[in-house]
């Protein structure tokens, strides 16, 4: 008889070597919190918490246990996206702390070079609105495109544009 098989859940990373056929080695993750997820728009990705299951299209029991499984959604800490935002573009994507922030960066001293090298970024930067108002809650709906069960590892990219809205519409439903 075969191995029955196992979900990856939500939590502290654990994880286990499964034999496979050719002597290959799979790395099973049974449990995990963290990935690496990636920002389409801006190509750039980052290491960040797994926060929550929001949405499954498979099963909604998937969803009540938090089974991490492809094409989930998962809300993700925007955390270190903001902090790479404010870095290249000197905007802060929380509007809550734009105030206090905006006050602290005025007195920073920076040469001319770097002066111009961020207005030139400010003049190509766009966000999706949506997205936006995402980072203000301080969470980021996700995709993960990994496999964590056979690679043992979550990764994904921010949901953004016509996706992110198709996802957001379905949340809403589902709260009705």
């Amino acid at each position: 008889m075969g191995r029955v098989p196992t979900m990856t859940k939500l939590g502290a990373k654990k994880c286990i070597n499964v034999r496979g056929r050719g002597g290959n080695i799979k790395r099973r993750a049974l449990r995990c919190d963290n990935g690496n997820f990636s920002w389409g728009s801006e190509a750039m990705s980052a290491k960040t918490r797994v926060l929550d299951c929001a949405y499954n299209a498979t099963n909604n029991e998937l969803v009540r246990t938090k089974t991490l499984v492809k094409n989930t959604i998962v809300l993700i800490d925007a955390t270190p996206f903001r902090q790479w935002y404010l870095k290249k573009y000197d905007v802060e994507l929380n509007k809550k702390k734009i105030e206090e922030s905006s006050k602290a960066r005025e007195g920073i001293k920076r040469s001319g070079s770097v002066k111009r090298k961020l207005e030139a970024a400010q003049k190509e930067r766009v966000i999706c609105p949506k997205l936006a108002e995402n980072f203000n809650s301080g969470r980021l709906l996700a995709c993960i495109s990994s496999r964590p069960g056979q690679s043992g590892r979550v990764d994904g990219y921010i949901l953004e544009g016509v996706e992110l809205e198709f996802y957001l519409k379905k949340l809403e439903r589902k709260k009705k």
